[in-house]
């Protein structure tokens, strides 16, 4: 559970601290707080490569987890594009007095991060429906908080308060969908008859 729930609960946090506005006061901050970032974004797709993990197989399934992989990987690419350019880039070139060049940061930024987001929204339907062949309905409850969770993050980012309860929401999202595999395969056990002797 720690391994799906560590990334979004570690972001919500980190969303708690994040600057409202990219200031000269809060550049150096900014920009801090991104470089850290960085490695722990792309590890909120754990959250969706756990509960598919091993090789796919020649079926529908298998063919969703390869979307969920491309998904996955757009994700991790288009995202850190996104902290890396309106993130750490614009909090440096704002704390270092250049004037006009954060903005087009912003714009570049915002269109690698939505394209982050619709990867991400790929990968989680792909993981919905590996679990819901899997697992029946037992996977909507964390399908439908991972579906608004993703809705919300298309815009949201991680800043206070919708970013933060937006990574809450992956949290208890991806805590759901981990479990729902255990509880299905609990309810096959209970319904195999047992051998009398």
């Amino acid at each position: 559970m720690l391994l799906v729930t560590a990334a979004p609960l570690l972001l919500a946090g980190a969303g708690s601290m994040h600057p409202r506005h990219l200031t000269a006061t809060t550049a150096g901050h900014w920009a801090a707080l991104h470089i850290a970032l960085l490695p722990v974004f792309p590890l909120l797709v754990l959250g969706l490569l756990v509960p598919l993990w091993g090789r796919p197989r020649p079926d529908a399934e298998g063919v969703l987890t390869v979307l969920c992989w491309g998904g996955c990987l757009c994700f991790a690419a288009y995202y850190s594009g996104l902290d890396a350019v309106a993130g750490i880039s614009a909090g440096v070139v704002v704390d270092h007095g250049v004037h006009g060049a954060a903005g087009r940061l912003f714009v570049v930024g915002d269109e690698l991060g939505r394209a982050g987001a619709y990867g991400l929204a790929v990968a989680s339907l792909a993981t919905c429906g590996v679990l819901w062949r899997r697992c029946g309905v037992r996977v909507l409850p964390g399908a439908a908080v991972l579906l608004v969770s993703c809705w919300s993050f298309v815009d949201s980012h991680i800043f206070w308060p919708r970013g933060v309860f937006t990574m809450l929401g992956f949290a208890v999202a991806f805590a759901l969908l981990s479990a729902a595999p255990r509880s299905a395969e609990g309810v096959r056990e209970r319904g195999r008859p047992t051998k009398r002797g």
